[in-house]
């Protein structure tokens, strides 16, 4: 019996749950889970249910339109494997760790292709049989250079999230919009402390007592695209900035699975510059 995932976003209003509940009864279909939430603040209704059944996805969501309100954003998906591509420059820590993750089939993912300004991790990559290429930025323009990276990624059907594991490379805006939520970083600081390069020479020159790492969206701004994932870990005055560098990078890597798995599993709502997760 097939599962679906129901996202549902929606002005917020009396009897939402009941008439999507009733949409789904009436269709048969059993509810697995359901999770909801209301920012109050904008009057904004979240909701992503599992429903299991034979399902016919545009019946089912011509119901649901006609049952809630008309600006009512109605996503229905059908779980499966997506396609994720990997960016990556000199720092194999964070790629190798989602490597490792998909060859135990902990991802549920394809990774179809990894792409780096580096060649130096291509002996990595090409131990767990994956495409690699290696698009140098040297003597080149950023347009230049994203041209080729964009020319690359045509060579795949489909693309549901590019991942920078790593990617020590500024986007421009012009890239980043046509992958609008679709491109997740990992940047090394509990944003929004620290922004840009060198985030753990200004977390040891601060005396911070707390580091961390963040996965984020990308957008036209440095770093400051919707927060998907957060964590930290304690450090105290006799870490200088390289015994921060190699304590933060267990939390990067774990962050930044994190923030890849719920991706994967459509738990991520993103409205203006911030998330809703379930």
């Amino acid at each position: 019996m097939n599962q679906y995932r129901i996202l549902i976003q929606a002005q917020d209003r009396a009897g939402l749950v009941y008439k999507s509940a009733k949409v789904f009864y009436e269709n048969n279909l059993n509810i697995i889970a359901n999770h909801e939430f209301v920012d109050k603040e904008h009057n904004l209704f979240f909701m992503r249910t599992v429903v299991a059944g034979a399902i016919d996805a545009k019946q089912l969501g011509d119901e649901l339109s006609r049952e809630l309100p008309s600006e009512t954003n109605i996503v229905i998906k059908l779980p499966r494997k997506k396609n994720i591509v990997l960016m990556a420059t000199k720092e194999a820590h964070v790629l190798g760790d989602i490597l490792i993750r998909y060859q135990e089939g902990l991802l549920d993912a394809n990774i179809v292709g990894i792409i780096s300004n580096y060649n130096s991790l291509r002996p990595l990559c090409e131990h767990f049989e994956i495409p690699f290429y290696h698009i140098s930025a040297e003597n080149i323009s950023r347009e230049e250079h994203e041209a080729k990276i964009s020319n690359t990624l045509e060579l795949f059907d489909s693309i549901d999230y590019i991942v920078l594991a790593k990617y020590m490379r500024i986007l421009s805006k012009n890239f980043t919009a046509r992958f609008e939520n679709k491109i997740i970083n990992i940047h090394h600081s509990f944003l929004p402390a620290f922004i840009g390069a060198n985030p753990y020479k200004q977390a040891f020159a601060r005396g911070v007592k707390i580091i961390g790492a963040t996965a984020h969206f990308v957008n036209e701004n440095l770093d400051e695209g919707p927060i998907i994932e957060q964590d930290t870990i304690h450090v105290d005055h006799a870490y200088d900035w390289v015994d921060m560098q190699q304590a933060g990078r267990d939390v990067e890597k774990i962050v930044l699975a994190r923030a890849l798995k719920l991706a994967l599993e459509d738990k991520i709502f993103v409205y203006g510059n911030k998330t809703v997760i379930f």
